[in-house]
C-alpha cells in the first residue's frame, strides 16, 4: 500500500491525459489517482467499475505498455506511472467488499449467451439497471476465455469467482453447461419469454494449420490446451507453432507444469511477433527458446517437419517472408501444440434462421451489435474475432445501451 501512495504522488494529473486518451475504455486515470492519494478508495473503485466492470481483470491482462503506461507523460523522461497497479489494488478490493444494487425491478427478460467478458460485463450493466437476466454458458464456469484461456498464474480464477458472486448478488440467473443451439434454441428462448438475447460466445474453434498430421496423437490445439493443462502428458520437449499472446501462455504453461525444453516455432522473427511485449518477456524469463524463421510443412511423429523462410523486399518496398526453397528439416519433439488463432462455432447460427455471418463465420453486426436478426444482439471475439479483453469490455457497454433502448421500445 505504501508503495502504490508512493507510486500515486509520482502521476502529474494532467490536464489532457495522454494516459486516459490511449485507454481503450477512456478510464478516468487522474480522477481516479487523485481519489486514492485522499484514501477515498470505495469511491474511486465505484468510479472505475461503472466505467469498466471488468476493471479488475483489464489492470491485470491489458497490454499497458500500448495503452496507459506507454502513454505516461512522465515516461517521456522517467518511469511511467504504474496505474494498473493502483488500478489493482483499488478494483480488487470493491469487488470484493462492496454489495451492488439493482435500481428498479423491471420485468424484461435479458438472455445472455456465453460468460466472457463481453457477457459479463453487459450482465452487470442490465442488472444494476434491474432487467431480469438469466447467462447461459456451455463451460461449468462463467469466465470464458479469462478462466478458460488465460493461465492462472497470470489471472487467478478467483477473481472470476467474486465476479460470479456479484453477479447473483444482483439476481442474476446462471445456467452453467447450457450450450445454446442444438436443444435450446434462440427460438425456444423467445417462447419462453425473453425479450432480448445477447450473443458473446467468443471464440473457441482452433484454426488449423491446414498441413498433414494435425490429427496425430501428439498434436494438440493452445485453446483445447489451456482449458485443462492437467490432464495433457506432453513429455520432455514441446514445440508449440505460433508467436501470439495464445502461443506463449500454451508454452510457459507447458514448461510450468514439467516439460523441460519448450520451443516456440515461428515463420518470421522476434520483431514480427504479435504477441504483446510483457507476454513475450514473461516467456523469455521463463526459459521458452525460439526457433525463427521456420514454417511447419508436415506434422510427423517425430517433430515438425519445416522449411527456412526468410525476409524479401519487393519491388514496392513491402517486405515479405518467403520459402527457401532446399532447406527442409526436421525439429524433433515430444509434442506439438499449435496455437495460430481461433474461429467461432457454428453451434447457434446452425440451429437458428435470421442470423448471418461473415466469411470467417463471425456474427455480422452493426457498431451498435444489432445482428440480422431482430431482437438479437452480439459483441466481443464472436462479431470482431480474437481482440483484447479492454476491447470488448469496451464495446460491450455500447451493447448494453443498445439493448437497453430496444426494450424500453417494446413497452
Amino acid at each position: 500500500m505504501k508503495d502504490l501512495i508512493i507510486e500515486s504522488n509520482r502521476c502529474y494529473l494532467c490536464k489532457n491525459p495522454r494516459c486516459q486518451a490511449n485507454c481503450p475504455i477512456s478510464t478516468p486515470i487522474p480522477m481516479v489517482i487523485d481519489l486514492f492519494k485522499e484514501g477515498q478508495i470505495a469511491k474511486a473503485g465505484e468510479i472505475l467499475f461503472k466505467n469498466n466492470p471488468l476493471s479488475l481483470v483489464c489492470s491485470i491482462v491489458c497490454p499497458h505498455e500500448a495503452q496507459c503506461k506507454g502513454n505516461c507523460i512522465r515516461g517521456i523522461k522517467d518511469e511511467p506511472v504504474r496505474f494498473c497497479e493502483i488500478e489493482t489494488h483499488i478494483s480488487k478490493y470493491y469487488l470484493e467488499n462492496i454489495k451492488l444494487e439493482k435500481e428498479n425491478e423491471l420485468d424484461e427478460r435479458v438472455a445472455i449467451v456465453g460468460g466472457g467478458p463481453a457477457g459479463i460485463t453487459i450482465a452487470f450493466i442490465l442488472a444494476q439497471k434491474g432487467y431480469n437476466v438469466t447467462l447461459f454458458d456451455s463451460h461449468d464456469k462463467i469466465g470464458g476465455v479469462l478462466r478458460y484461456g488465460i493461465p492462472e498464474f497470470r489471472l487467478p480464477k478467483s477473481i472470476l469467482d467474486h465476479y460470479e458472486e456479484r453477479l447473483i448478488e444482483l439476481g442474476v440467473k446462471i445456467r452453467p453447461n447450457t450450450l445454446i443451439g442444438p436443444v435450446i434454441t434462440l427460438d425456444k428462448l423467445f417462447y419462453d419469454g425473453y425479450s432480448a438475447v445477447f450473443i458473446g460466445t467468443g471464440v473457441w474453434n482452433p484454426r488449423t494449420l491446414d498441413i498433414r498430421g494435425e490429427s496425430l496423437g501428439h498434436v494438440h490445439y493452445a485453446i483445447d490446451y489451456l482449458k485443462s493443462p492437467d490432464t495433457y502428458k506432453l513429455g520432455r520437449k514441446v514445440c508449440v507453432i505460433g508467436a501470439g499472446d495464445v502461443a506463449m501462455d500454451a508454452a510457459r504453461v507447458a514448461k510450468r507444469n514439467g516439460a523441460e525444453e519448450v520451443y516456440i516455432l515461428y515463420r518470421k522473427g522476434m520483431e514480427n511477433m504479435p504477441a504483446t511485449k510483457a507476454e513475450l518477456d514473461g516467456a523469455i524469463r521463463d526459459g521458452i527458446k525460439f526457433e525463427l524463421f521456420k514454417s511447419p510443412i508436415e506434422l510427423l511423429d517425430e517433430g515438425v517437419k519445416y522449411i527456412e523462410t526468410k525476409n524479401k523486399t519487393d519491388e514496392n518496398g513491402k517486405v515479405n517472408t518467403v520459402n527457401i526453397d532446399g532447406t527442409e528439416g526436421i525439429f524433433e519433439c515430444d509434442s506439438i501444440i499449435i496455437a495460430v488463432s481461433q474461429s467461432p462455432k457454428n453451434n447457434i447460427v446452425s440451429n437458428t434462421t435470421g442470423l448471418e455471418t461473415n466469411r470467417w463465420g463471425l456474427l455480422l453486426t452493426d457498431e451498435c451489435g444489432h445482428t440480422t436478426r431482430e431482437g438479437v444482439f452480439a459483441s466481443g471475439d464472436v462479431v470482431t474475432g480474437a481482440r483484447t479483453v479492454v476491447e470488448a469490455a469496451n464495446h460491450a457497454k455500447l451493447v448494453a445501451e443498445e439493448i437497453e433502448k430496444y426494450l424500453r421500445a417494446l413497452k
